[in-house]
């Protein structure tokens, strides 16, 4: 009999839902769209069904998301979150925990389509069937969710004829068995954060004050921050570092070096550690974070979008705040008036030395000071890589940078340093971050008066590299090591044995030699000289307990005991175009260009001291794309009103903290303005070789042809697993997103173009409209946009892991950022286990003749340092300027460089943060941290 139903006439959860499900033994549901309000009504009434209870969902979930399992897992954790389901009130937490029985005793089934299955889910329909041997079947427009069932008005058909059921059956089971559907229960985060809600309990950061447990605090902070409801949290590796800074901060001061490789997440653990130290001295000082400039906005973007923290920082004029609100400046001095807790401040300022902004940074104490590319913080003279100890500068010239950091040190209670790459060309560059961080703390190197051995570099650096050892045969001469400084209790119990029994609290880090009397016989011998002194340099040397380095290949290669699974799931990288073939052929006209490049820098060189400057810029921008040549030369001949500070946009202005610019003038460009004749009529050629090959660049032919699967070696359309193509240039980048937009294989699509300077965008039937980066990123994010041009200066802590390729246009000459390229898709949360990266160059070019150099080296370079250090730039500018030995001696010394990291080096330690019921008052922790300086 069919049965008609209104919510204008009936509630109906009471009249249908409760009734019909009373003594049901199965209901099947195809329930619509899938978030946790799904069960806020039919939680209670699911628990009376005596059988099993089957509902299918579709979501906002991307084929992409079910390439693996770990995908579908952070896929169905988004969608959850995005129902806000800590949000739920009181009245609901009984219903959850009926939920939560009905998961775990799998009395019900969940499975959740994508929308790309069969586009979204308006047919709502069930079918129940009851003990007494009746079913009914129903149809409306009534969705699973508290609104549907109580409050919007719905229509709901009911009918128990047997076609009428057999047909709704038969549309269940073709939903429910496609291949596609994923099952709740590979997701156990949801019935884990079910279980969390049930039990939530919101507090204050005044209560946290009262948890002695480091854990429970950092716990009660992180858990419903954005990177764990929009993210999939953070991975043992973040916590781990986040909660040592947070447990070194409380014995007064936290002084570490996190050195994890790039694309390990550094900006999020650093930010993550930040907020638990504010938090720990919520009425301390400012928290100050300096970075390379074009790294300040990532830095505020990504603290306020994972973290919800706000911050400023500084443009040179004023403070910009996290919602690019600008305060009014009053000069320099508006340096010292912050308007957030946190202030981020470009290195620049700093290297510029200008006097009354870094006596600003200076006249106050700071709770933390976080330093990001720290590794620019150097000596001025890096001794040779065979360097005897004799030879290595005990107290080398700091440059300004590391000079600065030395004075901030005693005015910050902490002080992290973050580097990928410690060890540029000696070991030594590692022992001078820690001696940064020694400055106004002992517990690094040992006390200030540097008596300590470990205050001895090439000491130090022996006993971490295992060419001296800490003497075991006598407790007296071992002592010396030992006591200063002596470890906290928590990293061996044998510390905790000497502590107590010097009845030394965990904060005194500095012992008198005669302290070692107060030390029973048996303490020396059994703790002391038969237990720690052995493997004491191995174990304890100042550079394995203040640095902290994971590698990728550790974490995807490390068991996590808590789980059983690696701490990391395993991206592999596949090159394309890496072979002699892989080069492109230039056609006779741009091989001639380029030839007349080098003729015209040739001639500039013989007159003029520094002009290896211009060589090294024009042919990089030739290299990038013949467009970016042309642009090039016709600024050099006036031709064009465009500058050219685009090509520098990418380089950081601290010029005094990279390694040496062989290719850069003292004296700037302004002083190659007047050319001689020669000179012009060389670059009128050149200019008029690039318009004559027009638009048929073959770098773009190669990206056209590995987007669409018909490059070479090439099996699948890499623009079906969503692309990014980076370029150094914005010239290169948008010259090549205008030519694929006129293309008819890629009209119906949006290409985006992520850059600076107010210039992104995106191309739509073949125009150019420009938008906010964060929408790019957002449409990337949901898999709206496939396809992504990205300049270098923008790139930098840009999330693309939903994107499987990426095509470099060129090879930037600075080593570091080709890492960084990579990163942005080489990163947690990659949902594939492979990547696929093309590397473009021109036959012949300097990056052609670099590749030929470094293609069987460049492994090797790779696995000594875990990426390639930024002094390896100089081999571009050498082979760019003829000097092939200078270039292969570059290469020696950087392979020979001994490297003191290694596995034993990488620290992870799981805590259990996810099921943490107590919850920090979200909201309190933003209105602390806005209040300024």
């Amino acid at each position: 009999m069919l049965q008609r139903h209104s919510s204008r006439r009936n509630r109906l959860d009471q009249t249908v839902l409760a009734q019909r499900l009373d003594g049901a033994v199965s209901y099947d549901r195809i329930a619509g769209y899938f978030r946790s309000s799904l069960f806020e009504v039919a939680g209670e009434a699911i628990s009376k069904v005596a059988g099993p209870v089957r509902i299918i969902c579709n979501s906002d979930l991307d084929p992409q998301d079910l390439i693996t399992a770990s995908a579908a897992q952070a896929a169905l954790r988004r969608s959850w979150c995005a129902g806000n389901p800590e949000d739920a009130p009181p009245p609901a937490l009984p219903r959850y925990k009926a939920l939560f029985d009905a998961l775990t005793s799998k009395k019900i089934e969940i499975r959740v389509l994508p929308d790309s299955a069969f586009g979204l889910i308006h047919g709502k329909a069930g079918v129940v069937r009851r003990v007494d041997g009746s079913v009914s079947a129903f149809l409306g427009s009534v969705n699973e969710s508290a609104s549907a069932w109580k409050v919007n008005y719905e229509l709901l058909w009911e009918d128990d004829d047997p076609a009428t059921i057999a047909w709704v059956q038969e549309e269940f089971d073709a939903l429910w068995n496609d291949a596609r559907a994923v099952d709740l229960a590979c997701c156990p985060f949801i019935t884990q954060d079910v279980q969390r809600i049930i039990s939530r309990q919101v507090v204050e950061p005044e209560d946290l004050q009262e948890i002695s447990d480091s854990r429970a605090v950092a716990a009660a902070a992180a858990v419903e921050t954005p990177v764990y409801r929009r993210e999939q949290g953070l991975w043992p590796h973040q916590k781990y570092f986040a909660q040592l800074a947070l447990d070194r901060h409380r014995l007064g001061g936290a002084r570490l070096v996190l050195a994890d490789q790039v694309g390990l997440g550094k900006t999020v653990q650093l930010g993550m550690a930040a907020m638990l130290m504010a938090l720990d001295d919520p009425d301390g000082g400012p928290i100050l974070v300096l970075a390379p400039k074009p790294l300040l906005q990532q830095w505020q973007d990504e603290l306020m979008e994972l973290l919800l923290l706000p911050s400023a920082r500084w443009t040179g004029r004023a403070w910009v705040d996290e919602n690019d609100l600008e305060y009014p400046s009053d000069g320099a001095k508006a340096l010292g008036k912050c308007p957030r807790r946190i202030g981020l401040v470009s290195q620049g300022l700093v290297v510029r030395g200008l006097g009354e902004a870094v006596t600003q940074l200076l006249s106050r104490q700071y709770t933390c000071v976080i330093v990001d590319e720290a590794h620019r913080a150097r000596r001025r003279k890096v001794p040779k890589v065979d360097a005897g100890a004799d030879e290595i500068n005990e107290r080398a010239e700091p440059n300004k940078l590391m000079a600065f950091l030395r004075v901030i040190g005693p005015k910050t209670k902490s002080m992290l340093l973050a580097t990928a790459t410690p060890v540029q060309l000696h070991p030594v560059e590692a022992w001078d971050l820690l001696h940064i961080l020694s400055h106004g703390n002992e517990s690094v190197l040992g006390g200030w008066t540097q008596t300590s051995p470990w205050f001895q570099a090439s000491l130090c650096l022996d006993i971490a590299t295992g060419a001296a050892t800490v003497p075991a045969d006598d407790a007296r001469n071992g002592w010396e090591y030992v006591r200063d400084p002596l470890p906290s209790k928590s990293e061996n119990t044998a510390f905790d044995r000497i502590r107590r029994t010097l009845n030394a609290s965990d904060s005194r880090w500095q012992f008198n030699p005669e302290s070692l009397n107060q030390l029973s016989t048996a303490i020396q011998r059994v703790q002391l000289k038969n237990g720690l002194l052995p493997h004491y340099g191995e174990n304890f040397n100042p550079l394995l307990r203040c640095i902290v380095r994971r590698t990728r290949a550790y974490l995807e290669a490390t068991v996590n005991p808590a789980t059983g699974e690696y701490f990391l799931p395993k991206v592999t990288v596949k090159l394309f175009g890496e072979d002699d073939e892989g080069a492109l052929s230039l056609g006779s006209y741009l091989r001639d260009a380029y030839q007349e490049a080098e003729n015209f820098s040739q001639l500039l060189q013989q007159r003029v001291k520094g002009a290896g400057f211009f060589k090294t810029l024009l042919l990089r921008r030739m290299g990038s794309s013949m467009e970016a040549g042309r642009r090039t030369v016709a600024k050099l001949l006036g031709e064009t009103p465009d500058d050219l500070t685009d090509e520098l946009e990418e380089e950081d202005e601290a010029e005094d903290t990279s390694s040496p610019q062989i290719g850069r003038p003292a004296q700037g460009t302004s002083d190659f303005k007047d050319f001689t004749e020669a000179e012009i009529t060389s670059l009128q050629r050149c200019l008029e070789l690039l318009k004559q090959g027009g638009n048929n660049d073959p770098k773009l032919e190669a990206l056209i042809g590995y987007l669409l699967g018909t490059q070479a070696g090439v099996s699948q359309r890499w623009l079906d697993l969503g692309c990014i193509l980076f370029s150094q240039y914005y010239d290169t980048v948008r010259w090549c997103g205008d030519q694929m937009a006129r293309r008819a294989e890629f009209s119906g699509m949006d290409i985006g173009l992520y850059a600076g300077s107010n210039r992104s965008g995106f191309w739509r039937n073949g125009i150019f409209q420009r938008c906010d980066r964060n929408v790019l990123k957002e449409r990337v994010r949901a898999g709206d946009l496939k396809l992504l041009l990205g300049t270098d200066a923008a790139s930098e802590g840009l999330n693309l892991q939903r994107l499987g390729t990426l095509i470099n246009i060129d090879l930037p000459w600075n080593p570091t950022r080709l890492e960084q390229r990579k990163g942005r898709i080489q990163r947690i949360g990659q949902a594939r286990n492979e990547i696929w990266i093309a590397n473009l160059r021109y036959r012949g070019s300097v990056e052609d003749r670099v590749h030929q150099v470094l293609a069987d080296r460049l492994e090797a370079i790779h696995g000594l340092f875990g990426q390639i250090p930024d002094t390896l730039e100089d081999v571009w500018v050498q082979l760019a300027l003829h000097d092939e030995q200078a270039a292969n001696q570059l290469i020696d010394r950087t392979t020979a460089t001994r490297n003191p990291f290694d596995a034993k080096y990488s620290k992870v330690e799981d805590a259990d943060w996810e099921t943490c019921a107590v919850v920090l008052n979200g909201l309190s922790m933003k209105e602390m941290l806005s209040k300024g300086w």
